[in-house]
């Protein structure tokens, strides 16, 4: 077989925008397409989307990238996307999921926070699943929002259908399979994958919840065919098939959650004289949030971060995931909210920003006679949870903190701003692999990144930097599409297992070292880090006293 004529098709869908690559054996991206999606939000911390206008475009990508090329060549399709939660009527059309009586905004997103009582609810059963989840739910997973709907939707709930995971939802458009992926379900809707070896919905769970009439014809509402990350759920239908211009039948994979796609995807990637010992790496999957994902051999339970997940990303392996709720939506944020920011982006692009004050930064420390841009905020502090806390504290109550503000509306301000920002996020990462090796993992060896902010070199630096160990930066740019490619390879049966096709798809990568002579300086800067978010308890106590 030509393998120089063989394609594998990976769709992501993200928090923005739907992509798809036509991705070669070899992990190569020949041609990507983007859509922007739409988005609406009805209320304050309420983020919804279309499913019809997420299918939509996944279309037209997938149309683009396969454009002059022979069906018969693309063997496989892969799809990720975020864990957001699709509602569907029992005629599987979409269903509003909030009282704006518009049946096209059915998916309430990742990032939406209304299910905070809720979470709070489930958390304090205290239910012995939830240690599979650090210890608390997070009202960013799908039973918090479900329990939502039936509390706040009451006279509607009856008439709900179906209930997907985004990635599950494509999946289903593309074969008309109903089932679900063993990623989405044990990582965002507790389903069980237990340490003895137990595996499906726990019925005292959702008892105990309130959402045990989801158990009804066998959990039909929310899935009872489970199946692993690259498993072949099905083939393209006929209908679907002859939208796309492709071959009715191409194999279709098993799901996976977009941040898990891009773990996927750089886990196997090579950089020189870096260990590939998929346990000694902490792979950072940066979008408008970052995940981090690590795997090990053997189940380890951190306080704070969720999992083990047995085969929810590398089969076999169990997976931990941690993260910030806000990272490059908070960059983004930073920028267009500071009144030099305001004035540059009308100007240029947010890229283009990012550069112009990554310039202003090394000329301040030039004129300062500093040996590192790091230096220049000795005096300027972040927490960075404007969005909440998602590890390893867990408080999606935490909000972010500034320390070093002045009556100052310059560009070199909002360079401070930009580079101590930066800072917090990598501090973020710092206890979060603290965290982990406490709880049992061994010192991590490397760090791995993709998406948005991989390609802020001073963002990759400042993260090598705090850890104090090097970076890899996958020579491939989109490893999420590569991570859904290669479970299109998967479904095909090109490569005998996944690990194979991670191995063969995963590519090289420059290595990025971290500057060790600045070591005490972020010690020290780290040491404040850990206290602003103490002060921040401390302060709430005052106030409920």
């Amino acid at each position: 077989m030509d393998v120089d004529n063989i394609y594998f098709i990976g769709v992501d869908v993200g928090s923005g925008s739907a992509r798809a690559a036509l991705v070669d054996t070899k992990g190569h991206v020949l041609k990507a397409c983007v859509k922007e999606l739409k988005t609406w939000k009805p209320a304050v911390d309420f983020y919804e989307q279309s499913s019809n206008n997420v299918w939509d475009c996944c279309v037209a990508c997938i149309k683009d990238v396969t454009e002059h090329i022979n069906p018969e060549n693309i063997k496989g399709i892969g799809f990720d996307a975020t864990c957001s939660l699709v509602a569907l009527d029992k005629n599987c059309n979409p269903a509003a999921v909030s009282n704006s009586s518009n049946n096209e905004q059915n998916i309430i997103m990742w990032m939406d926070h209304r299910a905070h009582a809720e979470a709070d609810l489930i958390n304090k059963t205290n239910h012995d699943i939830l240690k599979y989840v650090g210890g608390k739910v997070s009202l960013e997973m799908e039973m918090p929002k479900l329990l939502w709907l039936k509390k706040n939707l009451s006279s509607k709930w009856a008439d709900f259908g179906y209930f997907f995971d985004l990635p599950d939802f494509l999946t289903w458009k593309a074969t008309g399979s109903f089932s679900r992926s063993l990623c989405s379900l044990v990582c965002k809707w507790n389903y069980e994958c237990s340490l003895d070896g137990k595996r499906g919905w726990n019925i005292s769970y959702l008892q105990e919840i309130g959402l045990e009439d989801l158990s009804n014809n066998g959990f039909k509402k929310i899935g009872n065919k489970v199946l692993m990350p690259g498993e072949v759920c099905g083939g393209l239908t006929k209908k679907v098939a002859e939208v796309l211009g492709l071959r009715a039948g191409t194999p279709v994979a098993t799901s996976i959650i977009d941040a898990h796609a891009g773990g996927l995807g750089i886990v196997g990637t090579n950089g020189e004289g870096i260990s590939r010992d998929m346990s000694s790496r902490l792979s950072l999957i940066c979008g408008t949030s970052t995940c981090h994902m690590a795997v090990n051999a053997s189940p380890v339970m951190a306080q704070g971060i969720w999992g083990p997940y047995f085969s929810a990303m590398v089969p076999e392996m169990w997976l931990n995931e941690a993260g910030q709720s806000a990272s490059g939506m908070l960059m983004d944020h930073v920028i267009a909210s500071h009144p030099a920011g305001i004035d540059m982006l009308k100007e240029s692009s947010t890229g283009d920003v990012r550069a112009k004050l990554r310039q202003t930064l090394a000329s301040m420390a030039a004129s300062k006679h500093l040996p590192d841009v790091s230096m220049l905020s000795k005096d300027f502090h972040v927490w960075p949870d404007y969005h909440g806390n998602r590890s390893p504290l867990a408080d999606p109550s935490m909000r972010g903190a500034v320390v070093g503000l002045a009556i100052d509306n310059s560009v070199e301000n909002l360079a401070l701003m930009y580079l101590a920002t930066l800072q917090a996020l990598s501090y973020g990462t710092r206890h979060i692999i603290e965290t982990l090796e406490l709880s049992g993992y061994r010192p991590f060896q490397s760090l791995l990144i993709c998406g948005g902010l991989a390609k802020d070199p001073l963002f990759v630096q400042t993260q090598a930097d705090v850890v104090g160990l090097p970076m890899l930066k996958p020579q491939e740019k989109d490893s999420v599409l590569v991570g859904a490619a290669i479970l299109g390879a998967c479904a095909s049966q090109h490569f005998n297992n996944v690990q194979d096709a991670i191995n063969n798809m995963g590519g090289s990568a420059d290595v990025i070292k971290p500057n060790t002579s600045i070591k005490t300086y972020h010690d020290k800067k780290y040491k404040v880090f850990i206290r602003m978010f103490q002060d921040q308890l401390k302060y709430r106590a005052v106030m409920n006293q």
